[in-house]
């Protein structure tokens, strides 16, 4: 249940970093759970369970997309870097 909730809001892009940081876990306890899984799970093979983690971690640290909710709720960012060069008008 908490996989499904936490692929939800990411396809969603509500709660971003909340999300992605309960997907990573889940996916790395499923990729190294001793018990076998109950169907054919897509996590079954260890470098899946990495690569979907690692993308995890990605959504964390990068956030939302222009398109999600959570960009809609908290508006856009824009990083204005100042001219430092040295201008001929001095």
């Amino acid at each position: 249940m908490l996989a499904l909730a936490s692929g939800a809001l990411l396809l969603i892009g509500y709660l971003t970093p909340f999300a992605g940081a309960l997907a990573g876990p889940i996916s790395l306890g499923s990729a190294f759970s001793w018990f076998p899984p109950p169907n054919l799970n897509l996590f079954e093979a260890r470098s899946t369970a990495a690569l979907a983690t690692v993308i995890a971690a990605a959504l964390v640290c990068l956030g939302p997309g222009a398109f999600s909710i959570d960009g809609r709720l908290y508006g856009g960012r824009e990083i204005v870097i100042p001219d430092t060069s040295p201008s001929s008008n001095s």
